[in-house]
């Protein structure tokens, strides 16, 4: 079964060219890798700057272009952020490619957090898509809030939920307590990617898991990394 990694990306705001290069000269050793939420462009700016439409995108955009590109020269999947513009709006999104450089699947983030008033919620279903023998589910950050009472039949099918995160929250924490809530009702693993310490610092910031499809933590820290094995498994 595929090796599967969360990628801990310090946090930079508008240095979205310096922020893939850091992740091409950091690709764990892994058939899939998950970027955080928005660690291209930066979540929120040193001055409390959080709209991120300056850094918007149709998608086929050089963004985009420029994933796909690493996906096939690296021979890695990824499942990394893009600042979509769609008409009118725009959109906290993600993109699945495969190591071919081909995009699986598109979703945009159904519940953007309060300083996203930049971002329109999420016109698009959680996405299932197969990829090497699982079934994958995406979710953004916020999403898991409602995840428990929405009960998307992507969850109930997947074996492993894609979670980027831009976290914030002051100590206790409740991310891993909410995500292994989420493994044991539906069944499924979790793997998380959170934004790192950076600029500007925040709570919450560090710390991405992985979990198994009971909630029990299998690896964490700014590369965990984990084969889905059946103890991941459904």
């Amino acid at each position: 079964m595929p090796l599967i990694a969360a990628l801990e990306v310090p946090h930079r705001f508008g240095e979205a060219t310096a922020q893939l290069a850091y992740v091409e000269a950091n690709l764990p050793s892994a058939e899939l890798v998950v970027l955080p939420e928005t660690c291209l462009t930066g979540y929120v700016g040193p001055g409390g700057n959080s709209d991120l439409t300056p850094f918007a995108e149709l998608r086929g955009g050089a963004t985009e272009e420029a994933l796909r590109a690493l996906a096939k020269r690296s021979g890695r999947a990824l499942l990394a952020p893009l600042i979509e513009r769609a008409g009118q709006r725009c959109y906290n999104a993600v993109l699945f490619i495969d190591e071919r450089g081909e995009v699986l699947a598109h979703y945009r983030k159904r519940h953007p957090w309060l300083l996203e008033e930049w971002a329109a919620p999420g016109d698009l279903p959680y996405p299932l898509f197969a990829w090497h023998g699982l079934q994958l589910a995406i979710a953004i950050c916020f999403d898991a809030q409602f995840l428990l009472a929405e009960k998307p039949l992507a969850l109930t099918a997947c074996d492993v939920l894609l979670f980027p995160s831009a976290w914030t929250e002051f100590p206790p924490e409740t991310r891993e307590s909410l995500l292994a809530s989420i493994s044991r009702q539906f069944g499924c693993a979790v793997v998380n990617a959170n934004w790192g310490k950076g600029r500007p610092r925040a709570p919450g910031q560090g710390r991405s898991l992985i979990l198994d499809s009971e909630g029990g933590l299998i690896s964490e820290g700014p590369a965990p990394t984990a084969e889905i094995s059946e103890k991941l498994k459904r």
